[in-house]
């Protein structure tokens, strides 16, 4: 072992360079054993900025499987992407160079993307190298790559062939800021300050004489309208869509509204009239139960379009900006008109009420811009009609935590779209599609022409299969950028289109599906589910076996991290001050799938349990330099801690198994540091130094060894210095085999009482502010020690040491008597005190389970009896376990 305290600058650099050197992680070119294969579909992060704290958190929890499960014998696949065909790339760009891409060519704008991403990509490639991950790095790709681009090309056209997909002139959820179509997994809710305002509609005409018995405004603010001219009030928080007003509505069932049905009304302010139809979605019981359907306000007014074949006003524009149909409006923010519209219906005295309210509005989850809904031209998934087989296709897979599956299940449930994967963005992976300038007839790229680009390939064909026109527009949107990135099981496994055998073939097939999905619960929606869709519908299998969800990473306040907040934390800031083990440590205190918040204490454990590592490995070095073969008669101790060591290895085995990471941490940790360095370490130590011991070498040896495996997933960089120093230069510990049980029967019970007793005898002596060497003159043990006696004696320095054969004279006696004082008050007000001074002075007594005292009685739910173990005979007694001590008056 090297002299000194631990360096990990020193230690972490030389490991992370020297595993790169040597491809100690790259998959085996061999492997096709899918038996003995272990694949990670690992979540390509999105290349928006620099690596942030969630990246090493998540990163870190990957790599524990990953080391394991190598350390099990299995060949794993650990490969690294970059999610870089995104909106977040373009903003990325934008922001970094203060540009727009709407001032540039489209092709010059995407090399611009090209060269920021590939500066971002190198320095996150840098950093997760720096944190010694294990991943392959001979397995990485890039979502916007020309290989990657080939296979989400090619699922395109299988989808487009198998009649998945469709193109629909339709209401989209539009995000004015980005100027594009998104889908609904990227939409959320937010709450924000906003106001409820009571507009009057004249009525024009009403579809039938009211019924007088139906009419009745007892009940109701406004008045029921009845006669040409009335007031026809709604109830709404965005005014600035009335010029695109429709139609207004009624329920089926609302007597008092229903002769307004087949009438018409008159928009205040614009003067265009529409008509009043009835519909079961309006919600009778808010307002005067008569609302306007605008195109668009949200889902249900997109419902109403589409059912009642309505007219489309279009007022707002693809950068909520208000078009020509909003009139003097027109230019205006939709922020600007509403307010300006606003003022203008008071001043018309068609403004009834107005008040403030917290409303939630679905907004973009990029920038928290309030969404609108616009007729666009976009491809779809077909998602709805299968519901029930991806929700079956969830169950198939085995969910850590399973309680995530609830997510998965409810997001499901509550889709109301198809998927729309087509974006109005400068970059991006294009569809590989034409069409005809006449027909509009869609003409699809062959697959093997994959990748294209329509903008600059020419097409498959001269002129239109259809008509025989020959004008061929290319299609210039791109894919949503979680239409690729749902396709990693395939990208990984080589997926790709074959000739000759006109089929589709992997790779390497052995990795499909692959093992293990790890992400965080955030992406649920967007990554998990659409990967499900995109692998089931191409190969008809669910494309992994389990899924880890982890939590978010808060701060110490266990708020968000946001940077507005200025609560982020900097990986190269704790890096710099903390080793990466360290933060590997903090990082397996999780319970997998919660929250975890970042602690500097957590940091620090992880400091002090490297040193401990450290300082007990030069000790057992010190102790026992050379390995030495099993003895025959291995000492009743050191068969204790070896097969209580087997115990602990099959606990964390199964712990790992399942990503119980803190779990196994913490177990771990605890029986290290308690029972094999503050206990066994001490003995073997005494015993050492009294002579030759050849069963304490070898346990200390085997023990450490195993010990130092046990660790190497989560502390990677400590291990593999103390492994390569102690027991095998040229192997990784990080490709040794997992410790299976050595199988030694030993005296369980008694190996833990001798502990709890040398435990026991260690506090006495720095109660007493005793040395640890401090000589005992005699103790006296009740308990299964018989084997254990000697080690007691020589690490604790007893000079006679009697195990009885029958339990001291011990009683129990009553320690305190504590009151329930939310029933002794009130019941005995002013008593209280003479109740206390009673149990003060010990004049009370225990009849049948009540408490006599200054003339009261109590029943045993007003107070608790404190006991505690008295020793009658001379010395003092120890409690250790189930174990008693008497130490000896000296």
């Amino acid at each position: 072992m090297p002299t000194g305290e631990y360096d990990p600058d020193a230690v972490e650099s030389k490991w992370h360079q020297q595993w790169l050197d040597d491809e100690t992680y790259a998959y085996p070119d061999d492997a096709t054993d899918p038996n003995t294969t272990f694949a990670i579909d690992t979540p390509p992060p999105t290349v928006s900025g620099s690596l942030h704290w969630g990246h090493v958190y998540g990163s870190i929890l990957q790599d524990i499987v990953a080391r394991f499960e190598r350390m099990q014998g299995n060949d794993v696949f650990y490969p690294f992407g970059y999610d870089d065909n995104g909106i977040a790339s373009e903003r990325l760009t934008e922001s970094e160079l203060g540009i727009r891409h709407q001032d540039f060519d489209r092709y010059e704008f995407q090399e611009k993307c090209r060269e920021v991403c590939a500066d971002y990509e190198a320095e996150f490639t840098e950093k997760m190298q720096a944190m010694g991950t294990s991943i392959d790095w001979n397995s990485t790709y890039q979502t916007i790559s020309p290989d990657v681009q080939r296979v989400s090309q090619l699922s395109f056209i299988d989808l487009y062939d198998k009649g998945r997909e469709y193109r629909k002139k339709a209401p989209a959820i539009w995000c004015p800021d980005c100027e594009t179509a998104i889908s609904q997994v990227e939409t959320e809710d937010h709450e924000e300050q906003s106001h409820f305002n009571d507009i009057a509609f004249e009525l024009v005409e009403s579809g039938r004489e009211p019924d007088s018995d139906a009419v009745t405004d007892a009940d109701y603010e406004y008045p029921t309208p009845t006669h040409p001219g009335d007031d026809i009030v709604i109830s709404t928080t965005r005014p600035e869509l009335i010029p695109a007003c429709v139609s207004m509505f009624v329920h089926p069932d609302d007597d008092r509204n229903a002769h307004l049905v087949g009438g018409t009304a008159r928009v205040p302010l614009f003067g265009h009239e529409v008509p009043i139809y009835e519909d079961d979605r309006v919600d009778q019981e808010k307002g005067t139960g008569v609302v306007m359907c605008c195109t668009f306000g949200d889902q249900t007014d997109i419902e109403w379009y589409q059912a009642h074949d309505l007219d489309l006003r279009v007022a707002i524009d693809e950068s909520a900006t208000m078009t020509d149909l909003a009139g003097d409006y027109e230019g205006m923010s939709t922020e600007e008109a509403r307010e300006a519209i606003v003022e203008d219906i008071d001043d018309a005295e068609q403004l009834r009420d107005r008040w403030a309210i917290d409303h939630v509005v679905q907004v973009h989850e990029r920038d928290d811009v309030p969404v609108e809904y616009r007729v666009t031209e976009q491809w779809y998934v077909d998602v709805l009609d299968k519901r029930e087989e991806y929700l079956e296709a969830g169950r198939e897979m085995d969910w850590f935590p399973e309680k995530m599956f609830t997510r998965y299940e409810h997001w499901i449930d509550g889709l109301e779209w198809d998927w729309c994967i087509s974006r109005q963005r400068s970059s991006g992976i294009p569809f590989p599609v034409w069409y005809c300038a006449d027909c509009d007839h869609e003409i699809i790229a062959e697959k093997a022409d994959l990748p294209v680009d329509p903008l600059s390939d020419e097409p498959p064909v001269d002129s239109c299969p259809k008509c025989g026109h020959d004008e061929l527009v290319p299609e210039t949107d791109v894919f949503d950028t979680w239409a690729t990135s749902s396709l990693t099981p395939l990208i990984n496994a080589g997926w790709d289109w074959d000739e000759e055998a006109e089929a589709f073939t992997m790779e390497r097939p052995e990795i499909y599906p692959m093992d293990l999905r790890p992400q965080g619960h955030d992406i649920i929606s967007f990554w998990l589910f659409h990967t499900v869709i995109k692998c089931y519908e191409h190969t008809g299998e669910v494309p992994f076996d389990t899924t880890m969800i982890n939590g978010m990473v808060l701060d110490e306040n266990r708020e968000k991290m946001s940077k507005s907040k200025g609560n982020v934390v900097d990986p190269d800031a704790v890096l710099d001050e903390y080793p990466v083990d360290a933060a590997r440590f903090w990082a397996a205190g999780s319970a997998i799938g919660d929250d975890l918040p970042y602690q500097e204490k957590g940091l620090r454990a992880g400091e002090k349990l490297i040193r401990k590592l450290w300082n007990a490995s030069k000790l057992v070095d010190s102790l026992a330099p050379e390995p030495v073969d099993r003895p025959d008669d291995l000492a009743a101790l050191d068969r204790w801690l070896l097969a209580e060591l087997d115990a602990t290895i099959a606990d964390i085995t199964a712990l790992l198994a399942t990503r119980e990471f803190s779990k196994a941490r913490d177990s771990l940790r605890t029986f290290f540091w308690g029972t094999f360095c503050d206990d066994y370490l001490e003995i073997a130590k005494q015993r050492l130094d009294e002579g030759d011991d050849l069963s304490a070498v070898y346990t200390l040896r085997t023990a450490h060894e195993r010990f130092l495996k046990l660790f190497a997933p989560l502390l990677s960089h400590v291990t593999e210095e103390i492994y390569r120093d102690m027991y095998d230069a040229d192997e990784s510990v990080h490709q040794s085999a997992w410790p299976e049980p050595l199988g030694i029967d030993a005296d369980s019970e008694g190996g833990a009482a001798a502990m709890a007793v040398v435990g026991a005898l260690r506090t006495y002596k720095s109660d007493q502010q005793l040395p640890l060497n401090a000589e005992l003159p005699a103790i006296e043990v009740y308990g299964p020690i018989e084997g254990f006696a000697d080690d007691i004696s020589g690490v604790m320095h007893v000079d006679e040491l009697t195990v009885l054969d029958s339990e001291p004279e011990v009683e129990s006696v009553i320690a305190d008597i504590s009151l329930d004082y939310s029933k002794v008050g009130p019941e005995y007000g002013s008593a209280v005190s003479d109740i206390e001074n009673g149990i003060e002075a010990g004049k009370y007594e225990l009849v049948d389970d009540e408490l006599h005292v200054a003339d009261k009685e109590l029943s045993p739910d007003f107070f608790e009896v404190n006991r505690e173990r008295r020793y009658a005979g001379d010395g003092e007694m120890l409690e250790a376990g189930d174990a008693i001590v008497i130490v000896s008056e000296a």
